[in-house]
This record gives C-alpha cells, structure tokens and sequence, in this order.
C-alpha cells in the first residue's frame, strides 16, 4: 500500500495499486463501528485515527467531557415547496442507516443528541433551487444529528452552511434511492475559536449519484470524516473537497469509499492552501474495494499548495483491493511551493509578481469551485478565495 505523510514542500508522491492481504490495515479503524460510545476507548493521539489530530484543542468533544448547553448551535433549513422538513426523536428508523459511528467523537455525538432533522425529497421531484441549511454557532457546546433523504428518481442540490463560533460533534447521513441524483456543498467559514467534527455518511442506491463539494476556511479545529457505501450497482460518487488553512489552524479531512457492490464508480479529488506558521492540513484518502465489488472504478487525488514557510500537511492516499476484476484504481497526492515556471510565465508577459501568484492560486482552485453549481456559493468562495490570498501574498 503506498503511503504518503509528513511531506516536506516540493516533494510528490504518487501511490500505485495495491492487491490487498487478509490482514486489518489503514482503511478498517481500530474499533468496529459502533453507536455506543462506551465501545470506543478514549484516544490518546497514539491511535492511527488520532494521531494527526490535536486532541488537547477539541475542548472535550474526545473524552465526554463537553457537555451540550443549549447555546451550541441554532438550524435553521430553507426548503422549496415539496420538500418534507421533520424534526423527529431518536428512535426514527431513517437515523443511521447511511452509516454506523466510526470513532469516539461520531458515537458520543450519537448517543448525545436529543433531537435530529429529517429532510426528504419524494421520489421522482427534480429541485430547481437549493435546499440550504444554515447552522449558526452561538457559542455553546452542541451535538447534532441531520438526514437528508432523496426518493428514487429524484434530483437535489443541498447547501450546508457552517458559521459562527461553537463547539459542535456531529454525524450528517444522506440517503440516496435508486436513480437519484444529490450535490452537496457543506461549508465551514466558522469563526476563529470554534471546533467542529463530523462523520457525513452517504448510502447510495442502485444507479444513483452522489456529488460532494467540501469547502472548508476557518475554525481552530475542523475534523470531517466523509464515508460512502453503495447499496446497489451502477452507483456513482463524486467527492471533491477545497481548503485555506490559516496560521494556527488545524483542519483535517478523513475520506473512506467503501466499493462493496459491484459496478459503481467514485472520484475524490481535494485541493489545498496553506499560509502562516503552524498551519496544518491533513488529508486521509482510503478507498477499499471488496471482493464482491467486481467492475469498480475508483480515483482519488490530493494536491496541496504551500504559501509560506510554517506550514506542514500530511496527505496519506490508501488503495485496498480485495479483487482483481477492477476497470481501474489509482491514487496520487503531490505538495509543493508555487510554479517557478507558471510565474516566469506570467512574470514575461508583463504581470507583476503578487498578481502573478494570484493567478496561479485561483487557478488551482477554479476547477473545484466550478463543481459547486450555486452561482451565489461560488461567488462567495472566489471572494473568501481572495481575501485569503490578499493576507497571504500581499
């Protein structure tokens, strides 16, 4: 299995296919997954799903220390007409059947909540406007416990916006029915304090689509760990990720595609800046196909772009493979400083150099935010995009 870490700027790897032995290795997490939080031991930072993440800043969320307030957060979700908006208790079949806790923080976010919101699209209904959800920080401690669900046939775009300062635990399941098509843009623009983990869940169905366009800016700690599984063949998943890691920030990114049906496809590709010291990026790729998931078709990509001296990025792509009739998988990751030669480029042609470096960064993140397909969104992001690069290059 090829393996990328700690990689120091200009340096890339790119990791080669991997037939897999009937060992337990990097894409199964030491503890089988579990709703009970008791069934998952406190981490310590020694744990391979831990040991990027700066425990000792996720203000409690790790050992059950961090209590709920009622000052967390405030959900507010905008729906087109049509779309079915619940707000139900725990014992609701439809909570957890995208996916099961995987770490400590997923499983006690879990058991913790009291109320979770259900989203659903009826079958065959095509959304011509976003379903937005904004989730406001108020300053409190909070855990959550979101559905978004699509019929057969049906087509949706879903905005999930994070902002303001809280210290939230959450897991967030998309369901997808046979032939349904979902893009979710999930955006952390969070204030400077707040700390934010989450596990996003996602069960497809047969021949259906799920796109994913993670965007994430600020927060102290930010730790989401998106996981997909297929419940039938045909399946196809899009997963591409954008992140602007500032001084001090920790952000960190855990991916797992689970290929377990046969003939479904997923691309993962996340890009990424960072400026100022201290600034930590973590990107962990794992696709796992098993040996029933004949005729996938799998690609996962990271690249990371370096601004100033300080920072550090860890990026580690994982390809397991329990089956050699495959149509292809592979997996790359590369980190370095800006293009010497794209700069002279543009540096010829009579382009100052801090526009020059401008240029370049937008490019590098412009075929991500064109995946987004929410004009207002992107707009946005190319906006944050600037003012990040106006701190970073002057």
């Amino acid at each position: 299995m090829a393996e990328a870490q700690n990689i120091p700027v200009g340096s890339t790897t790119a990791g080669q296919i991997a037939v897999a032995a009937e060992s337990t290795v990097a894409t199964r997490m030491s503890a089988p997954p579990s709703f009970d939080v008791a069934d998952f031991p406190v981490p310590h930072g020694r744990e391979e799903e831990w040991r990027f993440t700066p425990l000792e800043r996720l203000r409690g969320l790790h050992d059950g220390t961090a209590t709920a307030d009622g000052e967390g957060v405030k959900v507010d979700v905008q729906a087109p007409e049509g779309v079915t908006v619940e707000t139900v208790g725990r014992d609701d079949a439809r909570l957890g059947k995208a996916g099961t806790p995987v770490d400590r923080v997923a499983a006690q976010a879990y058991s913790a909540f009291e109320k979770a919101s259900v989203v659903t699209v009826p079958k065959e209904a095509v959304l011509t406007e976003p379903i937005r959800i904004a989730v406001h920080g108020q300053g409190g401690v909070a855990y959550g416990h979101q559905v978004i669900e699509l019929g057969a046939f049906a087509e949706a775009v879903v905005v999930i916006d994070h902002t303001g300062d809280a210290v939230l635990a959450a897991n967030v399941d998309f369901l997808l029915g046979d032939g349904a098509k979902l893009t979710v843009v999930s955006i952390q623009d969070w204030d400077d304090k707040a700390v934010h983990v989450a596990q996003y869940n996602t069960l497809i169905g047969r021949d259906a689509s799920f796109k994913s366009v993670v965007v994430t800016f600020a927060g102290d700690v930010v730790r989401l760990s998106p996981r997909v599984t297929y419940a039938g063949p045909g399946g196809e998943a899009e997963l591409y990720g954008l992140y602007f890691t500032d001084a001090g920030q920790h952000q960190e990114h855990r991916l797992l595609v689970t290929h377990n049906t046969p003939h479904c496809k997923s691309n993962v590709a996340y890009k990424g800046a960072l400026q100022g010291d201290d600034a930590h990026a973590v990107w962990i790729g794992d696709v796992l196909i098993e040996a029933r998931a004949e005729g996938t078709d799998t690609y996962e990509m990271n690249r990371n772009l370096v601004l100033t001296d300080g920072a550090r990025v860890d990026s580690v792509p994982n390809l397991e493979i329990e089956t050699g009739e495959i149509v292809g998988a592979g997996h790359a990751s590369a980190t370095g400083r800006f293009d010497d030669e794209q700069l002279f480029y543009l540096m010829a042609r009579g382009i100052p150099e801090q526009e020059a470096r401008r240029l370049v960064v937008r490019g590098f993140f412009a075929e991500l935010v064109q995946q987004i397909g929410v004009k207002d969104i992107e707009e946005r992001l190319i906006a944050k995009i600037e003012e990040e690069l106006e701190a970073a290059v002057g």
